[in-house]
């Protein structure tokens, strides 16, 4: 990853940490879009080890060792990591890393699930990062992925060409204080190839609603979300 790129994303997450982890249990995008979404792609968690790939402050951890898993998570963010050690107390394991460098503290083969939500779209080239998460990947796991969707990026960013993978930038109000966070926007077809070029087939792929808890607390993104998506769930399994 571009250092400047990295340090702008680093400088944003370390900014956001507190408010981020106040917010994240009822906040609707995550709590009532994101988070359902993407957990029912992962059916079953009892008994299974899981990675979190930029973990945050923890949450998806949070619940998912709520429902039986082991969990190890990583985050670029130290205080992220500090809040996600906090909220899962004994639960858990947790350590800095960024998801742009090789997971070599991670053996070949040690998951069941690679969970990595909301994050793949601060990198610039997936490639490393996907076989990474192939190769601690047992070969009956599987990957779930979260991001933001394609089309929609397309369209809030205004981009003047589709096929592009380009830097973005937005101002996130709802965390506080209004703060700039730098990102990457692609095509669908880059992000699809991303995981079919670097040993995995796509199981399921959700264009996700929101639950009927998000139209209490945001009824315009509600409405809006339910006529077009702003993300797009993935689960991939190894190819044999």
């Amino acid at each position: 990853m571009d250092r400047n790129m990295k340090e702008k994303i680093l400088s944003a997450y370390e900014e956001l940490a507190v408010s981020y982890n106040q917010l994240i249990d009822h906040k609707p995008h995550n709590a009532y879009y994101d988070r359902p979404n993407t957990l029912s792609l992962i059916p079953e968690a009892k008994g299974k080890t899981i990675l979190d790939a930029a973990c945050g402050p923890g949450k998806y951890a949070e619940e998912l060792i709520a429902l039986g898993a082991t969990v190890t998570g990583f985050d670029l963010s130290p205080r992220m990591v500090e809040l996600a050690r906090e909220r899962n107390k004994d639960s858990g394991s947790f350590f800095v890393h960024d998801l742009s460098e090789p997971l070599g503290m991670l053996e070949d083969a040690s998951f069941d699930i690679v969970l990595c939500a909301l994050a793949l779209h601060y990198l610039e080239d997936w490639t490393m990062t996907i076989q990474e998460f192939h190769r601690v990947l047992k070969p009956e796991g599987y990957l779930v992925i979260s991001i933001e969707h394609p089309f929609f990026d397309f369209n809030f960013f205004q981009s003047t060409h589709y096929f592009k993978v380009e830097p973005v930038k937005c101002t996130w109000k709802g965390f506080g204080k209004p703060t700039e966070v730098n990102s990457y926007r692609r095509p669908l077809g880059a992000c699809i190839s991303s995981l079919t070029d670097n040993g995995f087939y796509i199981d399921q792929l959700l264009e996700p609603k929101p639950v009927p808890e998000f139209e209490n607390l945001d009824p315009k993104h509600y409405k809006e979300l339910n006529e077009f998506p702003g993300f797009m769930c993935i689960r991939a399994v190894p190819r044999k």
